[in-house]
């Protein structure tokens, strides 16, 4: 082989061999490109229910599953329970040991909350200061 036949292939190679990483790189991103979806589907799982009702009062969540969550309402009216997983929910508030609301099929979504207000009429407590 003569020199200039091997310079020729040589180049030849190294431009194949150029072209076939960036085939690589190209592939190795289209593939972490691919992978951000799943991720932005890897939120929360876990919902939270919220809202006002007596100081002192509980809040029980029961999950049509057998789940239990269980919270006092503040000195300010406000309960929070977390952390509750996907499914449907009675919510209960209870005083001195009864059941004085309930509150039936509360569904809960992966990531998203439900305000469930005993104080108010129809669930929902407007804000009180309007600063």
């Amino acid at each position: 082989m003569h020199t200039t036949e091997y310079f020729k292939a040589s180049n030849r190679l190294r431009t194949w061999a150029l072209s076939m990483s960036n085939v690589a790189i190209v592939m190795a991103l289209g593939f972490i490109s691919s992978l951000s979806p799943l991720a932005a589907h890897a939120q929360s799982t876990t919902s939270t229910i919220f809202g006002q009702a007596q100081a002192g009062a509980i809040v029980t969540a029961k999950s049509d599953t057998g789940l239990h969550r269980h919270g006092t309402v503040n000195n300010q009216g406000r309960y929070k329970l977390g952390q509750l997983p996907m499914g449907d929910y009675t919510v209960v508030l209870e005083k001195d040991g009864k059941a004085i609301d309930t509150r039936p099929k509360i569904s809960l979504l992966g990531g998203q909350n439900s305000e469930v207000d005993f104080a108010c009429p129809n669930d929902h407590c407007e804000a009180s200061d309007s600063h």
